[in-house]
């Protein structure tokens, strides 16, 4: 690198979490002087955020360094992510590749970059995972948009479903402080952040290593950043929904959006699976939950084609979809993950199979997506102003529906202020009045009631 200012690309593959810790990285590669390019354009420094859910997840990755690699030949190429953790082997084996950090020590990665930019040697921090037992602090990094920002509050899992390999990725569980995620809330919102997403690996372990529990900290944060508009809970395991934590999700400021894994509606696969609940509990969960949020959505996630998944054991999972009414479904074939159980069961199911069921669910997911939509229309709600284009304004209601809301419309002008950018990022009332076909709802602003 020159006398001008290095510049570092960013890829992330896989989740939420994933993304919140690339957005962490990118932060600290800013505060040491570095410019954040476009993955896409020449840079210095490349740093890949692998995923290893699945088999695709790890060809994806693979393809992405390299990109890295093809992109300039010269840059220093990092990788780091859950793939980089459970098969470090593979990515030495490509040429190029100069930095491995695992899941731990990324708050060092600026500094392993550096390193290898003096030395010019490559450098290895893939450690024994089951064996850190301390939470790692990223910082969460102000972004252009100030609508929403995460804290991850957890990470790894104690579960060990049998096709699952995150906890061979992430290690044990382990809990943020909760004052550290106290001060964290209470920058964001200082720093005008409307909304707070908690993230985590097993978000529902949360505490298990503290003495604590989730309801604890969502109460403390309620309690202690009173100027925090809207909390966001992620995912939860059916049978961590403890009385209180149902008490806490009711408060006003918590999204009234829950995603809640059902992985089969069949028993005798969760059995296999080594799920912990049963179908008629995650049934029982979300009936709970819409007895005290009526209008609350739910949202989950299927894996389809499990060994042994027999034609009635699918037919239950698209009944257990249907009978809670979920607003929202990722469906994924089954992908056997090496190490795991599951990948040695000897009842593996062909792809065709496979690929039949995910098309069959993801058709039912589209028609319950668009039926919880549906119920909104005609009703008031407030709006997140997330991004302008054109003549509209798009944004997500509490309970994540999407809305367009036009500033200029044929016959009368929405509210004025719309018009201006700094609208961006404000909560809007909006009277949604239509419903499109890609189930985004059309509304328009309300000038009689103000911002709330």
């Amino acid at each position: 690198m020159t006398g001008k200012q290095p510049t570092a690309a960013f890829y992330t593959l896989g989740c939420k979490v994933n993304q919140g810790e690339t957005d962490s990285i990118a932060g600290m590669f800013k505060a040491r002087g570095y410019q954040r390019v476009d993955f896409d354009e020449p840079a210095d420094v490349y740093v890949i955020n692998t995923c290893t859910v699945t088999h695709l997840s790890d060809r994806k990755s693979r393809q992405t360094i390299r990109r890295a690699l093809r992109l300039n030949p010269d840059a220093v190429v990092a990788v780091t992510g859950c793939y980089a953790q459970t098969s470090p082997d593979e990515v030495r084996a490509i040429e190029g590749v100069d930095v491995i950090v695992g899941t731990d020590q990324r708050s060092r990665i600026v500094e392993l970059v550096e390193e290898h930019r003096v030395a010019g040697k490559a450098v290895d921090q893939v450690g024994d995972i089951r064996a850190v037992q301390v939470f790692e602090e990223l910082p969460a990094v102000a972004e252009i948009s100030r609508a929403r920002a995460s804290i991850k509050i957890e990470d790894g899992c104690n579960l060990f479903c049998t096709y699952c390999i995150i906890p061979y990725a992430r290690g044990p569980v382990r809990s943020r402080p909760v004052e550290s995620v106290i001060r964290e809330a209470r920058r964001l919102v200082s720093e005008g952040y409307q909304e707070i997403v908690l993230t985590g690996i097993h978000l529902g372990a949360y505490g298990a290593d503290l003495n604590r529990e989730l309801a604890d900290l969502l109460e403390q944060l309620i309690q202690e950043v009173p100027e925090l508009p809207r909390l966001h809970v992620g995912s939860v395991e059916p049978q961590e929904f403890t009385e209180d934590l149902l008490r806490i999700i009711q408060q006003p400021k918590v999204n009234p959006h829950f995603h809640i894994p059902l992985q089969s509606g069949s028993d005798s696969v969760l059995e296999r699976m080594g799920r912990r609940y049963r179908r008629q509990d995650f049934m029982d969960v979300v009936a709970k939950i819409r007895s005290l949020i009526p209008d609350a959505a739910i949202t989950s996630d299927v894996i389809v084609g499990f060994p042994g998944e027999t034609e009635a054991d699918y037919l239950l999972t698209e009944e257990t979809c249907k009978a809670t009414a979920l607003a929202g479904l990722h469906v994924f074939p089954f992908s056997p993950r090496k190490g795991t159980p599951a990948a040695s069961f000897t009842d593996q199911l062909p792809a065709s199979v496979k690929q039949d069921r995910v098309k069959r669910l993801m058709a039912v997911a589209q028609e319950l997506s668009r039926a919880y939509a549906e119920t909104f229309v005609g009703k008031t709600i407030t709006v997140l102003l997330e991004e302008k284009s054109g003549e509209y304004w798009s944004g997500h209601t509490n309970n994540y529906l999407k809305v367009l809301i036009p500033f200029q419309t044929g016959e009368h002008k929405a509210l004025s202020s719309l018009d201006d950018a700094d609208a961006r990022d404000q909560l809007v009332p909006v009277r949604l009045e239509r419903l499109l076909p890609d189930n985004t709802l059309l509304g328009q602003p309300l000038e009689s009631q103000q911002r709330g």
